[in-house]
């Protein structure tokens, strides 16, 4: 799976009306990993605008990643799941969906030390920077901090960085060494998701990393 760049999305920050413009843009301007995400939506309405995400994310060659939910994933047939300290272990959701890839939420060293013995496919570590868009985020690690976490994390999966991430600080979250960067607000907030995402990737090329 292409890790690069993950856009988080729930299932009412973009109509379902203005869906395959929008995830088009998105696959335009390079983001790599679409994740549903669904905090207070019922599962019957996680699974209708799943259903439709899912299938755009096939039409753009993207990756589709529900966020917590491993019985959504399951039914939308999703390339993997994403669950953080408070969900489901890893090890359990690798018995239950051998096929999928796991995604697991870390924001310290005790977190990142725990899942040595049943390694995620990836981690989510922050959040790097302050953000509004999770209401239980943490308090942000900031850059000094990011970059000792994700040499430990390195050694056991690959990293993404999410927490606050927009085109204006991207380059110092680039420079961590994570192998992407995950955002829901930089994005989902722009008029323009496909030049937000252009700007995103962009600050790799400024982090010195091509």
């Amino acid at each position: 799976m292409n890790l690069r760049l993950h856009v988080l999305m729930d299932t009412v920050t973009i109509s379902p009306g203005d869906l395959p413009r929008e995830i088009g843009n998105m696959a335009q301007g390079g983001a790599s990993v679409i994740q549903l995400r669904g905090k207070s939506a019922t599962t019957r309405q996680l699974l209708d605008y799943g259903r439709v995400v899912r299938e755009l994310c096939l039409q753009n060659h993207l990756a589709f990643i529900v966020n917590d939910r491993l019985d959504v994933a399951l039914a939308l047939e999703a390339d993997g799941v994403h669950v953080g300290q408070d969900d489901m272990p890893v090890s359990i959701v690798r018995k239950l969906a051998p096929s999928l890839t796991v995604g697991l939420s870390a924001g310290s060293l005790q977190e990142i030390e725990c899942a040595a013995d049943c390694p995620p496919d990836y981690f989510g570590l922050g959040p790097v920077f302050a953000t509004l868009s999770k209401d239980d985020a943490g308090m942000p690690l900031g850059t000094e901090k990011t970059v000792r976490l994700v040499k430990r994390a390195a050694a056991i999966a690959p990293v993404v960085a999410i927490g606050g991430i927009n085109p204006e600080n991207a380059a110092q979250a680039w420079k961590s060494g994570v192998d992407g960067v995950a955002v829901i607000s930089a994005v989902m907030n722009a008029s323009d998701k496909r030049t937000q995402c252009l700007r995103l990737l962009a600050a790799r090329g400024l982090a010195g990393l091509g």
